[in-house]
Parts: C-alpha cells; structure tokens; sequence
C-alpha cells in the first residue's frame, strides 16, 4: 500500500536539515549554532563541537568554547580554521574564543550566494523525493495494487506536498537574504 505521510515526513525533515544549515550561517551575530556544521575528526569518529566542549556567547560578537578535554583544543581549532565559516579562533588554555568580525558588503553577497544554493539543493531534494514517489506509484500500479485513478489523485497530493515545500523553501531563502543585508 502506497503511503503518502512517508514522502511528506522525508520533505519535511529535507527542510529541518536545511533550516538547520541556514542557521549555521554566519550572519554578523554570535549564534552557538554557527558550529553545528563544524565536525571534529576525534576518537575515531567525526563529532560536532558541542559533543567536546560548552559553547556559549557571552557577548554579541563572541562564542566561547571551553573544551572539556586539553588533547581536543587544537582538533577543535583546526577544524573551526578549515570549516567555511571565515572565523579565527584565538586559544587560551582549554578555552577558544571565536570573534565574529563585522560581515563585509563582499561577504554579504557571497553568502546570498550561498543561502540560494543551499536553497537549491534542498529542492532538488524535495524533488528527488516527489520522483521517488512517482516511481513507488508507477510501480503500484504496474503490480495491479493500485487504480490509475488512484494513482493520478496520490500524484496530486505529493505533486501538493512537493509545491508547498519548495513554497516554505523559497521564503526561507528570502527571510534569511534579508536578515544577512539588514545586520
């Protein structure tokens, strides 16, 4: 049986993955969840820094990250330098501090930049997802399982699903542009 809340859950957890992303980026403001994109390669696996170490921002222009274990500062400094958040950590001790420098007209545009790509991958996520679909029906249908009736209004409501996903997208992608500009 053909399950349709299956797809619309995958779209909306592409979209929890992207918002997640989004609030990732670098927008002038200290925000603990710049980092979550940042993964240190420690004991074996890859770890986001909250996993290591307490992240806080004790002012609007810094995170603080005090590392719980001395071995991991400099896993953890390497990693922040060659992630693309353009920040610069400064260490003291088991304590690193992260300056977020004001964003440049030049920086701004690239994240624009960067913010629509992002964008764009999602839906072609949500796209992929809506094919999926499709083909779970095609084939639904080929076995006989299913009507073409059927098949034409469960290809409607995940051709909806899809639509109204890239709809959420779209404005995201404009709200976050216009935070960037607007900071």
């Amino acid at each position: 049986m053909f399950d349709e809340a299956k797809y619309n859950n995958k779209m909306l957890k592409t979209y929890d993955v992207f918002n997640q992303e989004l609030g990732s980026l670098r927008t002038g403001r200290a925000n603990t969840n710049m980092l979550d994109i940042v993964k240190v390669d420690v004991y074996g696996q890859k770890m986001p820094i909250n996993q290591l170490g307490s992240v806080t921002t004790p002012e609007p222009r810094t995170i603080n990250i005090q590392v719980w274990d001395l071995n991991n500062v400099n896993l953890i400094d390497s990693a922040i330098k060659k992630s693309e958040l353009g920040l610069n950590p400064q260490i003291e001790g088991q304590l690193i501090r992260l300056p977020i420098p004001d964003l440049s007209e030049e920086r701004r545009s690239e994240m624009k930049k960067i913010i629509k790509s992002m964008g764009e991958k999602c839906k072609v996520s949500i796209r992929n997802i809506r094919r999926e679909a499709n083909d779970e029906l095609k084939k639904l249908l080929k076995d006989k399982s299913i009507s073409e009736d059927d098949v034409k209004k469960k290809e409607k409501v995940i051709q909806d699903y899809t639509d109204n996903q890239v709809k959420i997208i779209d404005e995201r992608v404009i709200s976050k542009e216009n935070e960037i500009m607007t900071i």
